[in-house]
């Protein structure tokens, strides 16, 4: 009886499995959503660039040895070169990727947490209770922005404006915010500016993400 106690003592209780670290255990996670991979752009540009270091090296070499088939680059060679262009692009591609993909809004019943990454070494984590936010807006601006879909979220609380840069598909992340405020019983104001010109608010102080 004393074995059965024990065990029964120091077997744990199932607890829900968490989103985050810092999740409390009453805490509920409704929504994720993260930016527009349109912050990738530069890694982009710069990963690709690199995957074309091998094939125009050899390219070089083919004009290079134009009259010296001996010498000519071998499909082998080129293979390499490729798939070493390929690893290096890829190198210089992945923090960029892993600063998109680990920065996270994450909504819960309690707070909305801002996660961010950047790079490999620094992570930043700011959260504020649901019943801060007044009012979510949102605005689209320019070709580029109405073209490929992201666009600004700006959130108005007690203490300033939180406003979010290239997000992706705003309205729909607005409408979710919106829903899920009603959803704790908190009435938020809501305005959608999908022309050139920006709402601007008087707010006593504001808070800008860092792409």
């Amino acid at each position: 009886m004393a074995n059965q106690t024990d065990t029964q003592e120091e077997t744990p209780v199932n607890q829900p499995e968490k989103y985050f670290p810092d999740q409390f255990d009453d805490e509920t996670v409704l929504f994720v959503f993260r930016k527009h991979p349109i912050v990738m752009r530069k890694g982009l540009v710069f990963g690709m660039g690199a995957w074309l270091i091998g094939p125009l090296y050899t390219l070089i070499l083919t004009f290079v040895y134009a009259h010296n088939p001996e010498k000519y680059p071998s499909m082998a060679f080129f293979g390499l070169s490729f798939l070493a262009s390929v690893a290096l692009g890829s190198l210089i591609l992945l923090p960029y990727w892993i600063s998109w993909y680990f920065s996270v809004f994450i909504v819960t019943d309690q707070r909305l947490i801002q996660i961010t990454q950047k790079g490999l070494f620094h992570r930043s984590v700011v959260d504020m209770g649901l019943g801060q936010i007044q009012m979510v807006n949102y605005e689209i601006s320019g070709l580029q922005e109405t073209l490929l879909g992201f666009g600004t979220i700006s959130m108005q609380t007690f203490v300033g404006d939180l406003v979010i840069h290239e997000i992706h598909h705003p309205g729909k992340i607005q409408k979710q915010l919106l829903n899920i405020l009603r959803e704790q019983g908190i009435v938020a104001n809501s305005y959608a500016n999908t022309g050139q010109d920006a709402m601007s608010t008087d707010a006593p102080s504001e808070q800008q993400d860092q792409a």
